[in-house]
């Protein structure tokens, strides 16, 4: 299996992002390097894990073109290299995908009353820190919708108040990835379960994050339930989204440590913050190709 989705956009010499998994075993190295060469690239950056627990290879390679011919020569450099990468990937059984590296990531944001997640993805991608583009927000609010209106980005409204209703949203977004060609849905502290057919749908390319105290505290005001505990960390864990409901294979987590002093509105506004970093992280490795699924667990090259 492999995917290739490298366009270059700029007039800037082209750099390609190669990611790939197989069964380990011995040459994959020097395999994927002659293949490299024999397209008439050059490794510019590498990076290589074998899990010991699974028994599988991933690799990251980033790649410059420097074929004879420059610009003009005869095949652009993604066909010259899934031809020459062909028989190395029948041999080894090999999953792979190439991209353009600094390419934007099509990303749908769903959200609901909480936005500081929402407006530093925006700020983010605005500044250019973190390379997605998004053409919808998607909310069960309108809280966010001053926010998507400051920064541009269209703004869809969708209550949800019961079954039909969740359906309906569920297709609206299933909808939108197929027209706008999404690659990535954040639930950006979107606070609907999903159903476990659009788990499925969006297997390995949706995040959803939520706060560390997961399953200590659930439901309602967390964090008033953590001061009243005395809690003396709090942070966030990012993780793929999948029907084992906050279960999916973690991408990042973080945390900041606290004491008796803080009060549950300082717990919250802490909280958030390690949420929205640790969010911004994780969509950042995932439009970055770092992020490689190994089973449950994910292999993170930074």
């Amino acid at each position: 299996m492999y995917s290739v989705n490298a366009i270059a956009t700029s007039a800037e010499p082209p750099q390609w992002v190669l990611t790939l998994s197989c069964i380990d075993g011995p040459g994959i190295v020097h395999a994927i390097s002659g293949a490299v060469v024999a397209a008439g690239g050059n490794i510019e950056e590498s990076q290589q894990f074998a899990s010991r627990d699974t028994g599988r290879f991933f690799m990251r390679l980033q790649v410059g073109a420097v074929a004879p011919g420059g610009p003009e020569a005869p095949a652009p450099f993604e066909e010259r290299f899934a031809r020459a990468l062909a028989p190395v990937t029948e041999r080894y059984r090999m999953t792979w995908r190439l991209d353009t590296v600094g390419r934007p990531v099509r990303t749908l944001l769903l959200a609901s009353t909480a936005t500081h997640c929402v407006n530093d993805l925006l700020y983010r991608q605005r500044n250019g820190q973190v390379r997605i583009d998004v053409p919808l927000i998607l909310s069960n609010h309108t809280t966010a919708r001053d926010i998507a209106d400051f920064y541009g980005v269209p703004f869809e409204h969708r209550a949800i108040s019961g079954a039909e209703d969740k359906a309906a949203f569920e297709a609206r977004v299933l909808d939108v990835v197929e027209e706008q060609r999404i690659e990535l849905v954040v639930l950006a502290r979107y606070m609907q379960i999903l159903s476990p057919g659009l788990c499925e749908a969006l297997a390995g390319r949706a995040i959803n994050i939520h706060h560390s105290f997961l399953p200590g505290f659930k439901g309602a005001n967390p964090y008033r339930q953590a001061h009243a505990r005395g809690v003396k960390l709090i942070g966030a864990t990012a993780h793929f989204v999948t029907t084992d409901l906050d279960e999916g294979p973690i991408i990042e987590q973080d945390v900041v440590r606290v004491d008796h002093s803080y009060s549950p509105a300082e717990l919250m506004q802490l909280g958030q913050d390690e949420e929205a970093r640790t969010l911004r992280r994780a969509v950042t490795w995932f439009a970055e190709n770092r992020i490689l699924l190994d089973g449950d667990r994910t292999i993170i090259f930074r």
